[in-house]
């Protein structure tokens, strides 16, 4: 994943976990998930404004 081996992960996760704290580093998961499954949808489905955008050109 992206060129990170465990030990690299396992630094990471120790850092955040030392920067956020244990009982925070759910909510924080749990958001980037939601902001994560709100930025596909948005990919698979185009905007309005986007639909307007290609009919004037």
């Amino acid at each position: 994943m992206f060129g990170l081996g465990l030990p690299e992960m396992g630094v990471i996760a120790i850092v955040a976990i030392l920067i956020f704290g244990p009982k925070k580093i759910p909510e924080l998961g749990t958001a980037l998930g939601k902001t994560l499954r709100g930025f596909k949808e948005e990919m698979k489905t185009p905007s309005e404004e986007t639909n307007q955008e290609q009919e004037e050109q």
